[in-house]
């Protein structure tokens, strides 16, 4: 039986291919024994037409928080003697393959997190822009989005949906560059920088995407916690993101562990170099803020970095109990990294003067990245002081306590 099978039935296509893990006969014990197949709902002809119905049978669909127009599915395999899968790759090699397409689907669950806070603003703005509430001095009665916290609202959303977006482009671009770049050591560069950013793509732009839906209720007020709106939908329909393609902690671990322990830090610390040289570049007056809060980041992220290499292995409970506040230390400030930027750029289109037309964007570009500055950066002190704090507090109540 395979469960939480997304999609697993379904009457949209007249086939369904579902790849499956499963162990041969004489396959070794563990994760090692496991190949990968391609088991179809209905076998195919020598001639491409469909043959008879596979031994695989849903047996039930899940009643879900939220995504229902997606079907999830329970299925059972080989219940009336046997379903025919055919084997992909090499024998015991399924873990690999599976892993091959589970780095593009976090990249695309990271995606779905972005997508959905984009939603999320898109409401928010078009309700705070004709929802009149309230009366401002010399104004008379005005929309919501003129109170300064519906803008402190829409801006957060706005600030982090661009910081996703560029965090999002740089892990694409390098994941052509790892196939693609010119030179081996430029593969392997890439593909280095693929690794640590994959898991903070997936991680904080989902557990983000779930924030940034919150404030869209919250903008909509109590019109957001009824269905007319269709904020609703968004708050519930995002919560899978943090869980699908392995939870928030799981993507955090993989980080820790694989991506800073086991490189001894040496692909973070080339992304760390690359913000260094971002806030050094940023020497327009109106970038300051924007520069000092980059490496003030930056510092936070390599004391967290330089703590857990000098001490995870002194307590093996250092990585677990730190993982998931690095992510988020991580996304804190890589998002930042990417509004410093884009920020950077607009300034030096501007002062050239070959912004097009394009005047309005490139001043709101600056104006987005000082907003993550000085409203969203500041968390990255607090992120690194619970990282350097240490897990005995975490650790600190026995089980019968809790």
């Amino acid at each position: 039986r395979k469960i939480f099978i997304t999609w697993g039935d379904h009457a949209m296509t007249d086939n369904i291919a579902h790849l499956v893990l499963a162990r041969l006969p004489d396959g070794p014990p563990g994760v090692r024994g496991i190949s990968l197949f391609l088991v179809p709902k209905f076998l195919v002809n020598d001639d491409g037409s469909l043959g008879e119905r596979n031994d695989v049978a849903t047996v039930s669909v899940e009643h879900k928080l939220g995504i229902h127009g997606s079907p999830t599915c329970s299925l059972n395999f080989g219940d009336n003697g046997g379903a025919i899968g055919y084997l992909v790759g090499e024998e015991n090699q399924g873990l690999a393959c599976m892993f091959t397409m589970m780095n593009h689907a976090r990249i695309a669950v990271g995606v779905e997190g972005l997508a959905m806070g984009e939603l999320a603003y898109q409401k928010s703005l078009h309700y705070a822009r004709e929802r009149v509430q309230g009366q401002l001095p010399g104004k008379g009665p005005v929309t919501i989005i003129h109170h300064p916290d519906v803008r402190r609202m829409l801006m957060t959303m706005r600030a982090y949906v661009e910081a996703m977006r560029g965090l999002a482009y740089v892990t694409a671009a390098n994941l052509d560059l790892a196939e693609h770049a010119g030179s081996e050591e430029a593969r392997a560069a890439a593909a280095d920088r693929v690794g640590v950013l994959t898991p903070v793509v997936k991680g904080w732009s989902t557990e983000i995407g779930q924030e940034l839906a919150s404030l869209g209720v919250q903008v909509h007020g109590g019109m957001g916690y009824v269905e007319e709106t269709g904020i609703a939908q968004v708050y519930r329909d995002v919560r899978i993101t943090t869980i699908y393609e392995g939870t928030t902690g799981i993507q955090a671990n993989d980080l820790i562990g694989r991506k800073l322990i086991r490189d001894g830090g040496q692909a973070l610390s080339a992304v760390l170099d690359e913000m260094e040289a971002v806030a050094q570049a940023a020497t327009d007056p109106q970038l300051e803020s924007i520069a000092g809060a980059l490496t003030m980041g930056r510092e936070a992220l390599a004391d967290a970095r330089d703590y857990l290499l000098a001490n995870h292995a002194s307590d093996p409970s250092i990585p677990g109990a730190a993982a998931v506040t690095l992510l988020m230390l991580c996304g804190t400030v890589m998002g930042g990294w990417q509004l410093a930027r884009g920020a950077l750029a607009a300034s030096q289109q501007l002062a050239a003067g070959t912004a097009s037309g394009d005047t309005d964007y490139l001043q709101a570009r600056i104006a987005v990245a000082r907003f993550y500055a000085e409203h969203i950066m500041p968390k990255a002190s607090a992120q690194r002081a619970s990282i350097v704090a240490g897990p005995t507090s975490t650790m600190g109540l026995k089980d019968e306590q809790f």
